[in-house]
């Protein structure tokens, strides 16, 4: 068989099976203008919940003026190698340093990308004798880098502690005859459904159980705790966190991550990632715009009351017009609709074309088959207007929907 018969022959696999009619308005859709919650889509004004801005700094005023200024000052290609041999800067680290004392660890290291830092982490902090536990509903970045693991992994239901404790028994079984360790892996906020993870309840289980905790906290890093520093503030448990992982791209809104945990494991993870060693280090533009963020992320609170001021009155809204938002509780807002996938294109059409409203779509195999979910991300820069103006939307569709308005309709772009 040729290499790429299996290409044409599976559709572009389960997600991209339906690109043939969805790519440009359902995946892959052109937002136009400033990042602001207001931009364009096909040439008219939508009001945007599909951005990962939670405070609000993508385009605030000073740190454009420091992206810029560093930009002129340095430009694209400084520091020029990968950080171990030629790429280090004061910069870099003066960031690490500070990322690590505000979310209450010994040391950090900077990461290109965090999707690949994440895969990179637990290459590195495992080997074939090792045994992974991991929540059901990680993020991909984790599954593929369990999916590089050489050795036994064992997979939970998703924050069910009982799960959890099970999988923890097998693993102690097998560590035991391999004389590896263990490895639990969760998020600290799951960016779909906006449940925060069970870390106090998992790190009570190192009463029972031998192993080590890596939190995913891409969502809850600037957002959660009094300070920002994570769902390991909001919860309590900082200490209790062995390794700490958190990414630019969301309360920061720039590019890349850091990964933080004791002084000894951050060294040996710094001479060990791969993805790290091998690649450019982050250009200096980015950093000391980086820099600029984190500033900004500490000094100014009143971001991120904004942020869940909007949070708290948007999902209050949602509740009282009888969606049903699951079990979030923090500002990722999911809505979860019963149809199939030509209700889902229909009615998003609709919140687009109607009310100019663009929210991200999830279907199936996502989720499961027979649900929708309609993903809303709240920022600091929204108004209680926007807010207004999407509940009004919502509810005219929730009422469509009802009516089997959207039920036969062609799934066409």
């Amino acid at each position: 068989m040729d290499l790429f018969d299996k290409i044409t022959s599976s559709m572009g696999g389960p997600i991209g099976q339906h690109q043939k009619w969805s790519h440009g308005y359902f995946s892959y859709p052109k937002l136009e203008g400033e990042i602001a919650p207001h931009m364009l889509f096909n040439g008219k004004e939508h009001l945007v919940w599909s951005l990962n801005n939670y405070l609000g700094l993508a385009n605030h005023p000073e740190v454009r003026e420091a992206d810029a200024k560093a930009a002129a000052d340095y430009g694209m290609a400084y520091p020029m190698g990968a950080r171990m041999m030629s790429g280090n800067s004061i910069h870099h680290e003066e960031l690490e340093n500070g990322l690590a004392e505000f979310v209450g660890k010994e040391s950090a290291f900077l990461l290109n990308y965090g999707y690949q830092g994440m895969v990179s982490i637990i290459d590195a902090l495992v080997d074939r004798n090792d045994v992974i536990v991991y929540d059901a509903e990680s993020h991909a970045c984790i599954i593929d880098g369990v999916r590089l693991h050489m050795g036994k992994r064992f997979v939970y239901q998703h924050n069910d502690l009982d799960s959890c404790e099970k999988q923890l028994e097998r693993a102690t079984r097998l560590a035991g005859q391999t004389g590896g360790g263990i490895l639990l892996i969760t998020e600290g906020v799951f960016g779909m459904s906006g449940a925060q993870g069970k870390l106090k309840e998992i790190i009570d289980l190192k009463k029972k159980f031998d192993f080590r905790l890596l939190v995913d906290d891409a969502h809850g890093f600037g957002t959660m705790g009094p300070t920002g520093a994570g769902t390991h503030e909001e919860q309590d448990c900082i200490d209790g966190v062995d390794v700490y992982f958190g990414t630019f791209a969301k309360s920061m809104a720039g590019i890349g991550g850091f990964v933080a945990a004791d002084r000894e494991i951050v060294d040996y993870l710094r001479y060990n990632m791969r993805s790290q060693i091998f690649a450019k280090a982050l250009p200096m533009p980015m950093v000391i715009g980086l820099k600029k963020r984190f500033e900004m992320l500490k000094s100014m609170p009143e971001l991120r009351e904004k942020l869940w001021l909007i949070t708290n009155t948007l999902q209050a809204g949602l509740k009282e017009r009888g969606f049903d938002i699951g079990v979030t509780n923090t500002m990722v807002t999911p809505v979860y609709l019963k149809g199939d996938l030509y209700e889902a294109t229909a009615l998003t059409r609709d919140l687009r074309e109607t009310w100019g409203i663009f929210c991200s779509i999830v279907v199936y195999p996502v989720i499961p088959k027979g649900l929708i979910l309609l993903r809303l991300i709240p920022t600091a820069t929204h108004s209680l207007e926007d807010v207004q103006r999407t509940l009004d939307a919502y509810s005219a569709m929730g009422e469509k929907l009802k009516a089997g308005h959207y039920r036969e309709a062609a799934p066409v772009a």
